[in-house]
This record gives structure tokens, sequence and C-alpha cells, in this order.
């Protein structure tokens, strides 16, 4: 806990000390988001009926494409391998890191999704789904992300790799995180897609960390 605690508070200063890189990731998102409206017509009801699509997707490719600094940094300037050799458990130290990754980019972008919506014109009855399904999608995003990161670790152009293997892994998180909003809209219950995605988000816990753990401890080899 003592490490966990440690490498959160570190990867959080360092984030405070460059708020621009978070703000970079909010702008991306609602630029990505205000884009949609000049290519299918600026028409309220098709509007609101893509909303959902458009905040899920370009919530999505803003985070992953913030992941591509997630242990670079630390691997340029030599902390990766003191991380890897330390007796805190390499997992737990990766856990820390997607929490610190996390509030500083998918946090942000749970805040500003509402303003989407409402250039969006969606009705206010899926805010709460959608914040709530927000906030257990971007989290899993964080967590698969860190794999490709991980796996892509000083590899040329690491932020398209990441994309290419971390997109097809994305997919089901991003059909019920829309599906849980759809159904919000149209009034159907949005607990079973909320469930699947806390389910996804369960089983992303330990297998993730586990997963970039062991690909971080082939990089360093």
């Amino acid at each position: 806990m003592t490490a966990f605690l440690g490498v959160l508070g570190r990867d959080l200063r360092l984030a405070l000390r460059q708020l621009s890189d978070a703000s970079l990731v909010v702008m991306f998102f609602v630029l990505c988001a205000a884009l949609f409206p000049f290519a299918v017509g600026p028409e309220p009801n098709l509007l609101a009926r893509i909303a959902p699509g458009v905040i899920a997707v370009s919530a999505m490719l803003s985070v992953l494409l913030s992941l591509e600094r997630l242990f670079l940094a630390d691997y340029e300037d030599g902390n990766l391998e003191l991380l890897v050799l330390s007796p805190a458990p390499l997992e737990v130290i990766v856990l820390a890191k997607v929490l610190a990754h996390w509030c500083t980019t998918g946090l942000p972008l749970i805040f500003a999704a509402p303003l989407i919506a409402l250039l969006y014109d969606m009705p206010a009855d899926g805010l709460p789904v959608m914040l709530a399904a927000l906030a257990l999608a971007t989290p899993s995003l964080s967590l698969i992300g860190a794999i490709g990161a991980a796996l892509t670790l000083g590899a040329r152009r690491g932020g398209v790799l990441i994309l290419l293997l971390v997109l097809p892994l994305c997919i089901s998180v991003l059909i019920f995180t829309v599906a849980a909003i759809d159904a919000a809209l149209v009034g159907l219950a949005a607990k079973p897609h909320l469930s699947i995605l806390g389910a996804l988000l369960l089983a992303a816990l330990p297998l993730a960390p586990w997963a970039s753990a062991a690909a971080l401890r082939l990089a360093m080899e």
C-alpha cells in the first residue's frame, strides 16, 4: 500500500505540473465530438440520436491516445528500471500509474461529457446513465490500454501501435457504453448494460496490471 500511494502521489504531482497534457486530452475530446455535426448535418433529432455513440467513441479515442506516455517518461529517465527492481510488486505499481492516468484523463472527460450532451441536445434523462457508463468505461479503457502501452514501450510511433493493439479489445466496452445510454434515452432499463460494464472493469482490474507488468519485465530485459 505504501508503494501504491507513493507512485500514485508522484504521478499526480507530475501531472499537475504538466496540466497542458490533460487539457489537450479534453480539447481533443471536445473537438472530436464537435466535428460530427459538420458531417451529418445540424438536424436536432439526428444529433440527439447519435450523441451516445459520438460521446463514447470520442472518449475512447481520447483515453487511448493519451496512453503513450503512461510508462514512456519513466522508461526514458531510468525510473522504470528502479520500479521493476523495487521490492514492491510491479502489478501494484502499474495499478497506481493507471489510476493516476485515469484521474488526469478519464475523470476530466466525464466532467466534460455533459457539455457535449448539451451540444447534441441529448435529453436530460440520459445524463445520469451517461455519467455512470463513462465512470465504468474509462477505467477499463485505461487498464486495457496499459497493456498496449507496456507492449509498445520504446517502439517508434508507439501511439499508433497502441491503438492497433488495444482498439479490438475495447469494442465490448464501447458497445455496452452506448447501449446503456441508448436504453436510458428510450425508457428501457440501463442496469443490465451497466452491470456488464462493471463486470468488464472487475475483470480488467486484476488481469490488466498482471499482463502489463509481464510486458514491462520483458521490455526491461
